[in-house]
């Protein structure tokens, strides 16, 4: 029953996407910003910081206000991207253990498209694994990549190395503290050399941006070099309206090969905004938090989706989180997802039809700050802001600013939430859970 059951279930995916035979697989291409603020874009809500290019993106594609990073940091995020697994269960769960590298069990996405007949490329911040290990992206699925290995390198915009494939190289026009060498320029260079050589294939093609991550320091402050502002407000805009601009390349770059038509765009970032930008440019706006709070400002982003002639214009409020995308994109790429996902395909609901299959709850949980954990079940929204401390608990679709907590009120709701943290926590020897009575790790 469950084998008729599952090749039913891909019948029905391939129906789906199903190609005529002069026609290829679609592209996909997954661009990702870093601490950006669900609210930094002017699609957003945004008054201040210039993005048309991603406005634009926005009016011709697919606008989701209720799409949530994987985690409230960097690394941990993109481990769930990477593997569909939250983090309750995914291996890297934090920023703390960079030599903490992904598994040879650990499955990415890349491993999936690349066995599907896609080619792969990354360009950008990895975090999932140091030099020489296991968890290095040609390791882990990708046929080309050029970046940062650990988001610690990846503070220096103006580094004088990088890692190109398994090889560091030197970027001599940054020697002596110079700034010849801008590595957002580079990341976006190396991603339209990758489209224009593989324009005839399927390609995936991770396009994990650092902008706008402090440090806050860009090659110029234009276009608000005469703005009245302090001088970080301006390199924080100006770092964004580079982004926007680097976005515009790309989808120029695929219009120009005639990939339009063929190829998903998706922009996304990897959690909510630090809380200097966040304050400068209330960048979370309407929620509460920032990088690193459990609270909707830390980890709900903006995300859109482009496909010319397959997504209609318009505006999504389907709920799903970064650990849905392994399973979306091997619908889409006619891969096969490896058992044991937190993950459901979202992929009907990224074409903008009826997502039929839903999350039943959402689990996320952070160690920076002591052991954190929030679920999202329907619209209550539970939080543990620490150990010990009471479940706070909000109705998101009448607070989602989470200002009223409702806990006392709603008994059954705070023990059903409590119920399932525990259930989605899975021990980890390199994250422990220093709760009481906590179950431990091996290893």
């Amino acid at each position: 029953m469950k084998r008729r059951t599952f090749l039913g279930s891909l019948g029905a995916a391939a129906a789906m996407f199903a190609q005529r035979p002069h026609q290829r697989k679609p592209n996909i291409v997954f661009i990702m910003a870093d601490d950006l603020g669900y609210a930094d874009l002017g699609c957003y809500g945004q008054k201040e910081i210039l993005t048309p290019n991603l406005d634009r993106m926005a009016s011709e594609g697919l606008r989701f206000t209720q799409a949530y990073a994987g985690c409230t940091v960097c690394a941990p995020s993109r481990c769930t991207l990477m593997t569909g697994k939250h983090t309750g269960n995914c291996w890297v769960r934090g920023n703390r253990r960079p030599e903490v590298p992904l598994r040879p069990q650990d499955v990415t996405v890349a491993e999936v498209l690349k066995r599907a007949g896609y080619t792969t490329g990354m360009f950008g911040k990895w975090g999932l694994g140091p030099a020489e290990t296991i968890g290095i992206p040609n390791r882990k699925g990708f046929d080309e990549w050029f970046g940062y290995l650990d988001q610690v390198h990846a503070h220096n915009y103006w580094t004088d190395t990088m890692w190109d494939n398994r090889e560091e190289v030197f970027l001599q026009k940054n020697f002596g503290a110079k700034k010849g060498t801008y590595a957002q320029q580079l990341f976006t260079q190396h991603a339209l050399h990758f489209i224009g050589r593989h324009k005839e294939e399927p390609f995936f093609l991770y396009l994990p941006y650092t902008t706008p991550h402090g440090a806050w320091d860009p090659p110029s402050d234009a276009p608000y070099t005469d703005k009245d502002w302090p001088q970080v407000k301006k390199n924080i805009a100006a770092m964004v309206t580079s982004l926007d601009a680097d976005v515009g390349k790309i989808l120029a770059c695929l219009h120009e090969h005639g990939l339009d038509e063929n190829t998903l765009v998706i922009f996304t970032g990897d959690n909510g905004a630090h809380p200097t930008p966040a304050k400068l440019f209330n960048s979370d706006a309407p929620f509460r938090g920032a990088k690193r709070d459990m609270y909707e400002g830390g980890i709900r982003e903006p995300f859109i989706a482009r496909w010319k002639g397959k997504i209609q214009p318009g505006v999504s409020d389907q709920v799903f989180a970064f650990w849905d995308m392994l399973p979306t994109f091997a619908e889409i790429g006619g891969g096969l997802a490896p058992p044991g996902l937190d993950g459901i395909s979202m992929a009907a609901a990224i074409l903008g039809k009826p997502q039929k299959r839903q999350h039943e709850y959402l689990y996320w949980e952070f160690y920076e700050k002591g052991f954190q954990q929030a679920v999202r079940m329907g619209d209550w929204k539970g939080i543990s802001v620490k150990e010990g401390a009471p479940l706070e608990l909000y109705d998101l679709k009448t607070d989602p600013s989470e200002t009223k907590n409702i806990a006392s009120s709603h008994p059954d709701i705070v023990q059903k939430i409590q119920r399932t943290m525990k259930a989605s926590h899975s021990a980890n020897p390199y994250w422990p859970d220093t709760r009481p009575n906590a179950p431990k790790a091996e290893g």
